[in-house]
């Protein structure tokens, strides 16, 4: 199955997607440096900007950057004054990210700050951003739980906030697995189904990326 639903991902992009020389150097470009295969799927970067244009975000908060692949599709919604923030562990993949950004021509609306994304969140009211009100998930996800707090204190009535990679191939419905990616989508599951000012729902994808899918979430006003 995976197989077809690789193809059909492929024949989506060619027909709504059309070529686009810079995404292709960052995913080129990623290889080569031997990062991890997990940026977002070019269909699903595509989501990410549709949706970020939708909600007219102005201030994007990204937890966990990679090779800013999904950074760059989200920027690229942004308006000329907008910013978006990128968390990022590893000084390795931020020194990817950012010449990757810069090459997209988006190093005016991205700032990577690297360093554990739990002792940079704290930092980001003394930096002035007060709110986000785009906010993308998809960093280490035994935290997820935990930056699921960080971004609704950093929300404002109306804030969208998703986080990516919660079905786990079907795994994040066994109560009994010991795997932390799996626990921690779990957990992040059973805040928000306590939290009472968010409504969120998940949906399961299929496609090159295999089976897995994401939350979403809107704070409520």
């Amino acid at each position: 199955m995976e197989e077809t639903w690789s193809i059909v991902d492929a024949y989506f992009s060619s027909k709504l997607h059309g070529a686009d020389p810079d995404l292709d150097y960052v995913l080129k470009a990623n290889s080569e440096a031997g990062l991890p295969s997990i940026d977002v799927s070019p269909s699903q970067g595509k989501f990410l900007y549709l949706l970020t244009k939708l909600k007219g975000a102005k201030h994007i908060l990204e937890i966990g950057t990679l090779g800013g692949y999904s950074s760059i599709w989200m920027a690229r919604a942004l308006p000329e004054d907008g910013r978006l923030i990128t968390l990022e562990y590893s000084q390795k993949h931020a020194d990817v990210a950012r010449e990757n950004i810069r090459k997209a021509g988006m190093d005016h609306k991205i700032e990577v700050l690297v360093g554990p994304a739990l002792e940079s969140l704290p930092t980001l009211k003394e930096k002035g951003f007060s709110f986000f009100d785009f906010i993308f998930i998809d960093a280490d996800k035994p935290n997820n739980p935990n930056y699921l707090k960080w971004a609704l204190m950093l929300s404002k009535p109306g804030t969208v906030i998703i986080g990516d990679n919660v079905v786990r191939d079907g795994e994040v419905v066994d109560g009994n697995s010991q795997d932390s990616s799996v626990l921690g989508s779990r957990a992040l599951m059973d805040l928000l189904a306590n939290e009472p000012r968010i409504e969120a729902t998940a949906m399961q994808t299929v496609g090159s990326k295999g089976y897995d899918g994401f939350v979403f979430g809107i704070v409520k006003e």
